[in-house]
């Protein structure tokens, strides 16, 4: 998002789009799945499937790629994750299904499955068999708002079911956090298109480009459908009022990752700091580097144990010269039209806060000054409050959806959640999960 305070420099930024976990060939791939114990049988489900989020067969397909049959992967990939291709690419497989590898627990290296993944959703036919598992029409409406990972999922889901379902979403293109807010070493926008394509070939239909942004339009969504599916996500970067933050060169982390995965390549100059300490935090450090940062540093106001952000992402971060300066908080953002120097003051740790961790207190007259580029604040997102005080009875804690989590139901019966706006923040393949429990209870609303 381009905006008056951040030029963009629109030349080749094809470099900045390097994959983190690039593809494997049919050789590497061979290798690799070779080395699976496959481990599981009829009495117990192999651990790396306990360790996703979606129950995908791991052992199963990592097998079908050895024996060189990449459709029957595809198939038992697709069979419980939609979005299968895209989250081969943006999962934390480090603690997921590779975090609970055998291989892992006996000191060795634990099998890529994201890579083997990726591998056979890219030698196969997107669509597989799922059309053939396709219901009778039941003519019951559906409408999910948000075309994200939970909102996808849970068109496709319902699509399968036999419903009508409709897909409505504020932006052209699809995919949600994926598209927009996950750093483009991750992924750009391939393969979204296509999973889009494979999920609207199941029957659902996208109004994508649009806004439900008034009460008035959302009670027209509840006139016309039976039920209504959310997957509105989170909002915007969190608003906290900094001296000179309307400075060129100070950044929200979302629109720094939107502006580049839409085409613009901000300019940061050679020093960059980065506000905050979770995955966001750390992803736009690591693509600072890639657009050429001389020397990026995360300012963040507990210690490094307290970090939100993955171990093995900090680790990664520090390994490609990310630095990082610990109990340091910024008060304000200086220069005349541009961006010269961020005020910073030391912190120290207090009580525990509600999140259960010290909280930070800041330490009077230890405020310094240091020459900066380009800020980037990454310090969480606002909740949907706004959009949802438009539907009566919906029970929030602090902003997010409470539901059943066996069925994804909200106190309104019509309405259904699911992904960030219930966590406030989780992994795209939990958001898919999210999705097609709440497909399930959908369908046994309608049916009922």
């Amino acid at each position: 998002m381009e905006t008056a305070a951040n030029s963009l420099n629109r030349q080749d930024i094809s470099n900045v789009f390097e994959e983190l976990k690039p593809p494997l060939n049919k050789l590497e791939a061979f290798t690799e799945a070779s080395r699976c114990l496959e481990c599981g049988g009829p009495y117990a489900e192999a651990p790396c499937t306990v360790g996703c989020p979606t129950g995908i067969d791991v052992a199963g397909f990592i097998k079908a790629i050895y024996e060189d049959d990449v459709e029957k992967a595809a198939d038992l990939i697709l069979a419980e994750n939609i979005l299968g291709f895209s989250c081969s690419k943006v999962c934390p497989t480090e603690i997921l299904c590779e975090g609970a590898c055998v291989l892992k627990e006996e000191g060795r290296k634990p099998i890529d499955v994201g890579r083997l993944q990726r591998f056979a959703m890219e030698n196969s036919k997107l669509n597989g068999t799922l059309k053939e598992k396709k219901a009778e029409s039941t003519g019951k409406k559906v409408a999910v708002i948000g075309a994200g990972p939970a909102g996808l999922s849970c068109a496709a889901e319902l699509s399968l079911k036999g419903h009508e379902v409709t897909v409505f979403d504020r932006y052209e293109d699809f995919g949600g956090l994926i598209r927009y807010a996950i750093a483009p070493y991750r992924i750009n926008r391939d393969p979204l298109p296509d999973e889009a394509k494979m999920i609207e070939d199941l029957g659902v239909s996208f109004k994508m480009g649009t806004n439900i942004d008034t009460e008035e339009k959302l009670n027209n969504i509840e006139d016309e459908y039976a039920c209504i599916f959310l997957g509105i996500g989170l909002g915007k970067d969190v608003e906290l009022s900094y001296p000179g933050e309307d400075l060129s060169g100070v950044w929200d982390s979302l629109d720094f990752i939107e502006a580049i995965k839409t085409g613009g390549k901000p300019n940061i100059g050679n020093t960059v700091a980065v506000i905050g300490g979770g995955n966001t935090a750390v992803d736009v450090a690591r693509e600072a580097l890639r657009l050429g940062a001389r020397e990026v540093t995360m300012y963040y106001r507990r210690t490094e144990s307290e970090m939100p952000a993955y171990d093995h992402e900090i680790e990664e971060a520090r390994e490609e010269g990310v630095h990082f300066q610990f109990l340091t908080n910024p008060i304000g953002f200086l220069g005349d039209d541009k961006l010269e120097f961020m005020e910073l003051q030391y912190m120290k740790l207090g009580e525990p806060d509600a999140s259960g961790r010290p909280r930070p207190v800041s330490v009077p007259g230890t405020e310094f000054k240091v020459p900066i580029n380009t800020v980037i604040k990454a310090i969480g997102q606002q909740k949907r409050k706004s959009f949802l005080s438009w539907i009566d009875d919906i029970d929030l804690d602090s902003g997010l959806i409470n539901i059943d989590p066996k069925t994804g139901q909200t106190n309104n019966p019509k309405y259904f959640a699911g992904g960030d706006a219930l966590n406030g923040g989780a992994t795209a393949v939990e958001a898919v999960q999210d999705g097609k429990i709440a497909a399930r209870g959908i369908d046994q609303y309608l049916r009922s």
